[in-house]
């Protein structure tokens, strides 16, 4: 079994330079300490760090807050250094992995073609290509920007060679983490979100994402393929300033701002790679001609602009190249003060869209491309049109997503002002029953006549809802129509919550399907194990309405559906959501076909594995058969964005295997990779397996008292404190289990080191299947060496269970209520069981065996993570008490910041 490709692998001597390394980063803030807090600390810090190796932390309980305080930033400092220095081993260990054996796209292209596959064949697949890592705001990322930026710093550092200068600058750097406080003082802002997600947006543009292109481009080559300039496999996506579900800080005005603050960073960066190329393109007319269509654009260009200096028109008049690169970046300084100005595109001026500027750079290719050779004309002129083809004028496509029930309340209140008119309804709309809604829904598509004319006669939260499809209009028109392309439909339970939202569209004038106008792609989102068990039934429904059927026919025949991991997996455990979803990409894949529809699946994933987290190589080849199909959009959110594009290296490294894994998974997985038979009984297996966890998983979540165990055993209630997202942490609702949400139900188990959405269950369905069978344990090891699938699913089961620790957990358990603390003992039980079940089917001796560095990494990390668990039990308790020192809920916050740190997921 080959190791994974983004595996936190550090084997012989490079795991002894990173120890090195490690001990030099806290060295140095243990020389920080002294400095600033005295030699006090950091003999304190050595004393409960020895304390905890030797499980006497009996003296903790007796310090004061400003002691707990200094003391718990000092540990997640290091838990912060030591993540910081094992990014930059991980993407030393992959540069040496891929310079021995090739890049992620060279190994795939290499195992495409040791299949037989053809270049015609492979190019067919490659014109349909799309990658997309799609941004959120979810969070949970505890780490501020300010903190990130130190560390990035740091990283920059450890990269260059050792030198007085190098050890001074890391000092500084260190020095300055420990000044910088790591809590938010306010929650953020959706603008605060969007600029951090532009922080990364930027920096994966700037070099990462060209860079990927590039190497593309050329491992292609080698194959026979060409890669045009102005495609893009791979482009990014965002939900900040769109998702509207459940956040009411997410405006239509919000919507505004968030896009013009991406177009103005964007068109920053196009400008900036426009005066590199204008640099570098330093091409004599006198020695080297250009295309006459680019003389005859130029000569537009510059009667149309008299802001291009004089200068410019003197000193590059034999610079052809110069002086077009110069009318570009004058047109994109217009269209950035158009979008801020709020003011129409004025034509031959400003850009209305990346289109026309694309168009510009490829005639400026086609001529360096002709007269100057492939070589300068594949160099940086050709990274310049394909970052454009990639980011557009703003960095990111926008999806806008909103509550199913949200759009029927707008819609209903539309239609309610039409009862009693001649064919129209006779009740209010939500006395209808779901069929009944679902018929008047889909006459109402099939009408060309709208429900009202704008204004709509709307007020409050409807107004609200349908004024999210006059910011999509205005996106389109101000900034193109790929500005947003998707809007998705949270909780859709059948195909009337996809028809709401379309009726919406059509008064916005997004929808006209008498005039073949359809701007937007309508997103279904299954969440819940119930819905994705009736995916089959839903999406028929959809493909089976006339009038939906023809919007995704002017759509590209191309239907979106996304799979929500979160949900799924707190409504009925990590098997069954897994499987469920497994299924549910099965069932929409042939309904599709049976439509002549192209399916683009969009996974909702979150960073931790219970909320469908893990290795995306892994996740992506993983996938069923014929379901990826060239188009991948994934969902890239809280601490795994800093963990995987923070620093340049392991940028490109990410951006590089979700591309090759999508390629090859498109390629080589376009039928099922087992036998008939093995098919037939390992989803059987699997199915039974699945049904068996997750009843356990509901009899604990169901248990008598489980909503208090969970709020006092765990510190959840704080998760709001922190400051780290705008969105409420709870639906609107009782303030039960059922109301919070996915996030921090993962934190809170999280914390408390029970961890019990990424594994509780397996035990038992998998005991289940083989007292059932005795033949069952041996077809399980067949599934778990053959079955990309299996493997990975008990690969991330395996890792939460490792860091599961139900001896921190006991302190926890300790706050709840008396009666209530044996459901420990059914958790224990459960992951005794869950262990040994695994063990037994991956015939490993250890959890993590066959991963012995990240098994080690995780061992280490305990030594700091157990007095800060130590730490927060003791003052919750102080906390839950009722006492009101203010400084114990800055202390509280700091532990769970310190722990997310070590456990490096917090939800």
């Amino acid at each position: 079994m080959t190791t994974r490709p983004d595996a936190d692998s550090t084997p012989g001597a490079a795991l002894d330079a990173l120890r090195r390394d490690i001990r030099l980063v806290t060295t140095m803030l243990g020389e920080t300490l002294v400095r600033h807090e005295g030699q006090e600390l950091l003999d304190l810090v050595e004393r409960v760090r020895a304390h905890a190796k030797e499980n006497t932390l009996t003296e903790l309980p007796g310090f004061d807050l400003e002691t707990v305080t200094r003391l718990v930033r000092a540990f997640t400092a290091y838990f912060h250094l030591a993540n910081t220095t094992e990014q930059v081993h991980r993407g030393r260990a992959l540069r040496a992995e891929q310079d021995a054996a090739g890049g992620w796209v060279e190994q795939a292209l290499g195992r495409i073609a040791e299949a037989g596959v053809e270049a015609t064949e492979l190019a067919a697949i490659m014109e349909h290509v799309a990658v997309r890592p799609v941004f959120t705001a979810h969070p949970t990322e505890v780490a501020r920007r300010s903190t990130i930026d130190k560390l990035r710093r740091v990283a920059s550092l450890l990269e260059e060679p050792d030198s007085p200068r190098r050890t001074r600058r890391l000092s500084e750097a260190v020095e300055l983490l420990w000044l910088t406080d790591e809590l938010r003082v306010e929650p953020p802002e959706p603008i605060d979100e969007a600029r951090n997600i532009v922080y990364y947006l930027e920096g994966l543009s700037r070099a990462a994402l060209p860079d990927v292109l590039e190497e593309l481009r050329d491992r292609l080559a080698e194959h026979g393929v060409a890669l045009p300039p102005s495609t893009s496999p791979l482009r990014f996506g965002s939900w900040v300033g769109g998702d509207r579900d459940g956040n009411p800080f997410v405006t239509p005005k919000v919507t505004r701002e968030v896009l013009a603050l991406q177009a103005s960073h964007g068109i920053h960066l196009l400008r900036a790679k426009v005066d590199l190329l204008r640099r570098d393109l330093s091409v004599s007319e006198a020695v080297s001609p250009v295309s006459p269509e680019l003389a005859a654009r130029t000569k537009e260009l510059i009667e149309a602009l008299p802001e291009v200096e004089p200068r410019y028109r003197r000193l590059n008049v034999q610079e052809p190249y110069r002086l077009f690169l110069t009318c570009i970046d004058v047109r994109l300084a217009l269209t950035e003060q158009r979008i801020a100005a709020g003011t129409a595109h004025v034509p031959g001026r400003c850009y209305a869209d990346d289109t026309e500027l694309l168009s510009d750079l490829l005639l400026l290719h086609e001529s360096v491309k002709a007269h100057q050779g492939d070589l300068v004309a594949s160099g940086e002129t050709e990274r310049l049109v394909r970052t454009v083809a990639a980011t557009g004028l703003v960095l990111a496509t926008l999806d806008v997503r909103e509550h199913s029930a949200k759009h029927h309340a707008a819609v209903g209140a539309l239609l309610d002002r039409l009862i009693g008119r001649d064919g129209e309804p006779t009740r209010p709309y939500g006395e209808l029953s779901q069929p009944e809604r679902l018929e008047v829904l889909s006459r109402e598509l099939a009408s060309p006549r709208p429900l009202a004319l704008p204004p709509l006669p709307l007020e409050g939260e409807t107004a609200t809802t349908a004024g999210a499809f006059d910011a999509i209009r205005w996106a389109q028109d101000s900034l193109g129509r790929r500005v947003v392309e998707s809007y998705i439909i949270s909780m859709t339970h059948d195909a009337d919550d996809v028809f709401a939202a379309v009726v919406l569209a059509r008064e916005a004038g997004l929808v006209d399907l008498t005039a073949g106008v359809a701007r937007l792609d309508f997103v279904p989102l299954l969440e819940t194990v119930v819905e994705l068990e009736q995916t089959e039934r839903i999406l028929t429904s959809l493909l089976s309405d006339p009038s939906y059927r023809e919007l995704v026919r002017l759509r590209g025949d191309v239907q979106e559906l996304m799979l929500g991991y979160s949900d799924s997996n707190k409504a009925g455990g990590i098997a069954a959501s897994q499987w469920q979803i497994q299924l549910a990409q099965r069932r929409a894949r042939d309904v599709a076909r049976r439509f002549g529809v192209k399916l683009r699946f969009f996974h909702g994933r979150g960073g931790s594995v219970g909320r469908g987290g893990g290795p995306t190589y892994d996740a992506i080849m993983a996938l069923p058969s014929g379901t990826v199909d060239g188009e991948v959009k994934i969902t890239e959110q809280g601490e795994v964005i800093s963990d995987k594009y923070a620093l340049p290296q392991l940028a490109r490294q990410n951006l590089e295997l979700t591309l090759a894994a999508t390629i090859e998974a498109s390629v080589l997985h376009r039928t099922d990779r087992r036998t008939p038979e093995q098919g037939q009984r390992w989803d059987a297996l699997v199915d039974s397996f699945a049904r068996a966890a997750h009843d356990r998983y509901r009899s604990l979540v169901e248990a008598d008292g489980l909503t208090q165990y969970f709020l006092t055993a765990t510190p959840v209630d704080l998760l709001g404190a922190l400051n780290v997202g705008s969105r409420p942490s709870k639906r609107p609702g009782g303030g039960g289990i059922e109301d919070l949400r996915a996030i921090p139900w993962v934190f809170g188990w999280t914390q408390s080191r029970q961890i019990v959405p990424g594994w509780f269950g397996v035990g038992s369905g998998l005991k289940a299947v083989v007292d059932d069978d005795g033949a069952a344990l041996d077809v399980l090891r067949e599934m778990y060496e053959q079955w990309r699938f299996f493997r990975t699913f008990l690969g991330n089961v395996s890792m939460t269970l490792v860091k599961t620790d139900l001896d921190i957990a006991a302190a926890y358990v300790e706050l709840a209520p008396e009666p209530l603390r044996g459901l420990l003992d059914v958790v224990r039980e459960e992951f005794d069981l869950t262990v040994k079940q695994v063990l037994a089917v991956t015939g490993d001796a250890a959890l993590l065996d066959r991963e012995p560095a990240l098994r080690t990494t995780l061992e280490v990390r305990e030594n700091y993570l157990e007095p800060l668990h130590h730490l927060q039990t003791e003052l919750l308790g102080r906390y839950r008490r009722g006492e009101t020192d203010p400084s114990l809920q800055r202390a509280l916050l700091l532990t769970i910041n310190g722990i997310a740190a070590g456990m490096r997921n917090t939800g």
